[in-house]
């Protein structure tokens, strides 16, 4: 009689840094309000950016506002103030302030919704459980529109501040038909070739190695 092995699970082996931190915020953001849209790994075009194009790591759609999220895989302690233009990471090495460089991925966005006169963005930076902050406590508050989370916290302040926004403006910004176009609008505009995705990659790598404060 043959032997019946054990069904082995299937090894995940991601191919870059922070691939399974990306996975955890996907599954986090499936659990949003259905009335909520998200998209992930965005590479829309954008003059003002060195590279000509933003990369956006998530993005989600809501009656209330953009959230434009910057995920960062850093460990240690992170330090800087909203309007350093770097910080530092365990005191030793300089990274271009997150909110500076999500906040032209704000501005890329925001040029191609620029047909949408209401809306609200957010921009939140998500750092990993390996970091502990010492920020400005205001980007730790949900009355802010500049977030620092943890990723384990990502639907938590998503639903935080959307709570908080319904009870400031008690008429959402968009309604539901608005929120599928933007979410058209993005799906179009964003920029699938392989090659312009390496390239950009490359480019914005070079950069970072030859000075900081360079930002894609």
């Amino acid at each position: 009689m043959p032997s019946i092995l054990p069904k082995q699970r299937k090894k995940v082996e991601p191919t870059r840094i922070g691939e399974l931190g990306e996975y955890k915020i996907n599954i986090q953001l499936d659990q949003l309000p259905k009335d909520c849209k998200f998209l992930s790994d965005l590479l829309v075009s954008n003059s003002k950016s060195r590279t000509g194009y933003s990369q956006i790591d998530h993005l989600v759609i809501s009656p209330y506002g953009l959230f434009v999220i910057e995920t960062k895989n850093y460990s240690g302690e992170i330090k800087g103030k909203k309007d350093d233009k770097n910080w530092l990471v365990n005191n030793r090495f300089k990274i271009f302030n997150p909110l500076r460089q999500n906040y032209g991925h704000v501005k890329a966005i925001e040029s191609i919704t620029q047909s949408y006169k209401k809306l609200n963005f957010i921009s939140m930076i998500s750092f990993t459980m390996r970091c502990r902050f010492s920020i400005d406590p205001e980007l730790r508050q949900i009355s802010s529109n500049e977030l620092v989370i943890y990723d384990v916290e990502l639907t938590e302040f998503i639903s935080r501040k959307l709570i908080r926004l319904s009870t400031e403006n008690p008429e959402p910004f968009l309604k539901n038909e608005e929120i599928i176009q933007i979410y058209n609008l993005l799906v179009k505009a964003n920029i699938m070739d392989p090659k312009i995705r390496i390239e950009h990659v490359e480019k914005a790598s070079d950069k970072k190695q030859k000075s900081v404060g360079v930002y894609s």
